[in-house]
């Protein structure tokens, strides 16, 4: 049965997944090594002494744990593979890379507000606010948040997957799925909008938590404007 789904899997989707399983893998096989992908690989602010330029990419093919990458690459798969199928090889790897580079620029421009509202600068280093706590510029608690906020990183394909599941949506509102938790049927359109309230909801309400909630937001948001330019303009097709 795996066989025969895998080989029925369009070649992108395909291919993003067998790497997302690949990183997957090799992070939990080197960590018992002594080799930390996590560290490496995962988006950190980019004031952070650990960020890489790679790691706007490479962010988004780390997971946390298994129901982390499970989550995803089923929404991967079953979203993904429909629109690759309707949309070809090209454009749907296009919007895939605009969704996931779309959650990251929300994300880091959320994180960097958060750190503007408690320190008074948009992006600091942790020397810069260890000088401004010696100086009493700001509190202590103000200095810890932004610290953990520049020193947490990032990482997962979620932010894609969001962007993946509003496309569908958008072009097939009304299929329906069955979810297995709740075990009720509900539509496409249904879903996102759900899934897409208890994003923003989150986000507002709750601070930190290891969700990136503004991520899901960013590749819905990123999603839903490069379909409505795609619809205008009617004579691309690729």
């Amino acid at each position: 049965m795996f066989r025969q789904i895998f080989g029925n899997m369009p070649d992108v989707v395909k291919n993003l997944l067998i790497l997302n399983v690949l990183f997957f893998l090799a992070t939990f096989v080197l960590q018992g090594q002594g080799i930390y992908l996590k560290n490496e690989f995962s988006m950190y602010f980019p004031t952070s002494e650990s960020f890489r330029p790679y790691q706007i990419i490479t962010h988004f093919f780390m997971h946390a744990d298994l129901f982390h990458i499970l989550f995803n690459m089923v929404g991967l798969v079953v979203f993904g593979s429909h629109l690759e199928r309707t949309w070809g090889k090209k454009r749907f790897f296009t919007y895939y890379l605009v969704t996931a580079l779309g959650a990251m620029v929300l994300h880091t421009g959320v994180e960097a507000y958060e750190i503007y509202s408690h320190t008074g600068v948009w992006f600091p280093t942790v020397d810069g606010l260890n000088e401004m706590y010696h100086a009493s510029e700001i509190t202590l608690y103000d200095g810890q948040f932004a610290v953990s906020t520049i020193e947490i990183p990032t990482l997962g394909a979620s932010g894609a997957v969001y962007g993946l599941l509003m496309a569908f949506a958008l072009l097939f509102p009304n299929t329906q799925f069955q979810l297995l938790f709740p075990p009720i049927p509900i539509k496409a359109k249904w879903l996102a909008l759900i899934l897409g309230g208890i994003a923003v909801y989150n986000g507002f309400m709750q601070s930190g938590g290891g969700v990136a909630h503004f991520a899901h937001l960013g590749g819905m948001l990123f999603g839903f404007i490069m379909i409505k330019v795609w619809q205008r303009n009617k004579n691309t097709f690729y």
